[in-house]
């Protein structure tokens, strides 16, 4: 996979769910097993979706790198590095019961994209070795 193609499809995963944790919190998170009973809740649903988004539209914003460069490297390296960290976490919710049902998607979800992002850096290393 190119890393433009790689790097549209993480941003697009992203954003649509920095789109549903802003937009309908209250569909989504009871999917997990996380009721939203309150504006409080409600507003940190919201407030995930600054860093989703972001994510999102920082991948976007550099998706036309050059595959091989350093700076592609180290932001795939970044995204590894958050997608480990939504393992740990996602991983921990569900080992203790706050998410349940749909949530133990989310822990597979993030070694997916950690599993992605570790082979584009290997395929950049691979390719930076062989130039």
């Amino acid at each position: 996979m190119s890393f433009k193609h790689f790097m549209q499809i993480h941003s697009t995963v992203y954003g649509l769910f920095a789109l549903a944790l802003f937009f309908v919190p209250t569909l989504l998170w009871p999917l997990y097993g996380v009721q939203v009973n309150d504006d409080y809740a409600y507003f940190l649903s919201q407030h995930n979706s600054i860093f989703l988004g972001g994510v999102a539209i920082i991948g976007f914003m550099l998706r036309d790198l050059d595959g091989k460069s350093h700076t592609a490297k180290q932001l795939l390296k970044g995204l590894l590095g958050t997608n480990l960290l939504g393992v740990v976490i996602t991983l921990y919710a569900c080992l203790t019961g706050v998410f349940v049902g749909f949530g133990w998607s989310d822990p597979a979800f993030f070694a997916l994209l950690s599993l992605l992002s570790a082979w584009q850096i290997k395929q950049i290393s691979t390719t930076n070795a062989s130039a």
